[in-house]
């Protein structure tokens, strides 16, 4: 049986255009680092918070597209003041 990995993003940032330009501008990479968008969110409280949800087609992909350098320096040109992100696998529903 194969267990579904996703990681949940979040991000704080300066200005969100600026944000969703960058972002789109990686589609590319995401898919290359074993990620595939499924979600973007926004905080209807907190307009700076976004939130994504990426389907994980390798974890060592996207751990290592994750932790590059290339992905620091395009979270501090798009703006993003501070993130936090999970690796989850899906478990059984109700």
């Amino acid at each position: 049986m194969k267990i579904n990995t996703y990681t949940l993003c979040r991000n704080r940032l300066i200005d969100f255009a600026r944000r969703k330009r960058v972002f789109n501008s990686h589609a590319e990479a995401h898919r290359g680092g074993g990620l595939n968008l499924l979600h973007l969110w926004r905080s209807l409280d907190d307009p700076s918070n976004v939130f994504f949800l990426f389907e994980v087609n390798s974890i060592e992909k996207a751990r290592a597209f994750i932790s590059a350098p290339e992905a620091a320096e395009a979270g501090r040109v798009s703006g993003i003041i501070d993130g936090e992100m999970h690796f989850l696998e899906e478990i059984d529903k109700y």
